[in-house]
């Protein structure tokens, strides 16, 4: 999609009802701590309020997360989102891989969140999934078109991300499917780049390695969305 296109894009998809669900995404896809935990309550509140096809996978987030103890929940979120590069959750990674290109794209959402006002917590990596998800959730109109925007430029990166969650039958598989409800359908040069991705992968990677997804989840093969 390009940039006057996500531009306009950004602009319809930045409802209340959008916010709202990417602030949930935000929260549940963060480190599964004792803060999270103890919100669990406020978010099944807060999820009540949308549409059924939002609610509900995001409702299997917050069962899972309830209903589990803590040390089981962290050895899964790492096992998860840390030891498997098709489940990354920093979304630049998907675009540019292990390269320089990599390091300029970290500067430019910086700058942007600077721009906005929105602060980085500690040594948070601003392509972090559930950092990016905050920015497009919390602050005004202007900051809200602005997350969408970086969402929608990392498109293809969510998808292979989703589908990765999917085939690993991951509850945490239900905040992506929400997030990316929220998000124009794929078409055109989004549906190629991620065909493109899950069959090479991200610059950089040593040629023969398998697909981020299988072939049954590419674009035009009957995977719902």
């Amino acid at each position: 999609m390009r940039r006057l296109a996500r531009r306009d894009a950004a602009r319809k998809a930045a409802t209340r009802e959008t916010a709202l669900v990417h602030r949930i995404a935000a929260l549940v896809l963060d480190y599964p701590g004792p803060e999270l935990l103890a919100m669990l309550p406020d978010l099944r509140t807060a999820a009540a309020t949308l549409d059924g096809y939002l609610r509900a996978p995001l409702e299997q987030v917050l069962d899972h997360l309830d209903a589990h103890s803590p040390v089981a929940l962290a050895a899964e979120y790492v096992t998860t989102f840390d030891l498997a590069r098709r489940r990354s959750p920093y979304l630049t990674y998907y675009a540019y891989g292990d390269t320089r290109k990599r390091g300029v794209a970290l500067v430019e959402l910086k700058q942007a969140y600077r721009a906005a006002g929105f602060e980085l917590a500690g040594d948070e990596l601003p392509d972090h999934l559930a950092v990016m998800l905050e920015f497009a959730s919390t602050g005004d109109e202007a900051a809200q078109e602005s997350g969408l925007r970086l969402l929608l430029a990392h498109r293809a990166g969510l998808e292979l991300l989703r589908l990765a969650l999917l085939d690993l039958g991951s509850p945490y598989a239900g905040a992506l499917v929400a997030v990316c409800a929220t998000l124009p359908p794929l078409a055109g040069d989004d549906r190629e780049a991620v065909a493109r991705l899950a069959a090479e992968g991200p610059p950089g990677e040593e040629v023969g390695l398998e697909p981020f997804a299988p072939p049954s989840y590419l674009p035009g093969t009957g995977a719902r969305r």
